[in-house]
Formats: structure tokens, C-alpha cells, sequence
């Protein structure tokens, strides 16, 4: 099963979270090697983003994320895992999960939105 693994930057994380967090590389390399990593990216910093809404038939386009907030999503992984159980051990391992956070979900099995 193909899960998103969002990597969320927290601000208030300290010297030492970062110092305890494994290496990313090693982390890739892991992944790569396990058959769990599929694709994925970072993102550009929040500043970058652009949040469009439709109400009542108008758009409204806003510079800068949706959210007020210390936290950011800053890039996601496709992973392919066997469960959740599995999708949670391999986001466990990511450096993000030590200085900011990380989310999985389960990707839907269509390819296409109907």
C-alpha cells in the first residue's frame, strides 16, 4: 500500500532535537534499500506558498499558507509499505520525526478522481 509521508518543520525545535536526529542520507539510503521509498520532495519555504479559495463563486487568491502557524509542511515522501504498522516505522526513522514532526496516509487506490 502507498502511503504520503508529510515532513512538517516546526520552529521551536532546539540545538539538541536536531543534534539527536539521525542522517537524512542514511535515512534515503535505508528506504532506497528496503524497497520503501518511492518519490518525494521538498518543498519551498512557506513564504512561497499561495492558497486559493472558491466562495460563492468568487475566487480569492492570498499570498502565504493557509494557516497562521510556527509549523510548515516542508516535503513529502511516497512511501510503499505493507501496512500502517510499517508506514509508521519507516517515518519513526526520518530526521524530522526528532526536531519536527511527520505524517503518514494511506494514498487512495484509484489513479483517477471520478
Amino acid at each position: 500500500m502507498k502511503y504520503v509521508m508529510f515532513v512538517v518543520h516546526e520552529e521551536d525545535a532546539t540545538d539538541a532535537d536536531h543534534a539527536s536526529a539521525p542522517d537524512v542520507e542514511a535515512w534515503f539510503a535505508e528506504m532506497r534499500d528496503r524497497g520503501t521509498y518511492v518519490s518525494g520532495t521538498r518543498l519551498h519555504e512557506r513564504e512561497t506558498a499561495t492558497t486559493i479559495r472558491v466562495r460563492g463563486g468568487e475566487m480569492v487568491v492570498s499570498d502565504g499558507p493557509f494557516t497562521e502557524a510556527k509549523e510548515w509542511v516542508a516535503g513529502f515522501a511516497v512511501l510503499e509499505c505493507a501496512d500502517l504498522d510499517e508506514a509508521i516505522e519507516v517515518a519513526s526513522k526520518n530526521p524530522a520525526a526528532h526536531y519536527g514532526r511527520v505524517e503518514v496516509r494511506p494514498i487512495h487506490s484509484s489513479d483517477t478522481f471520478e
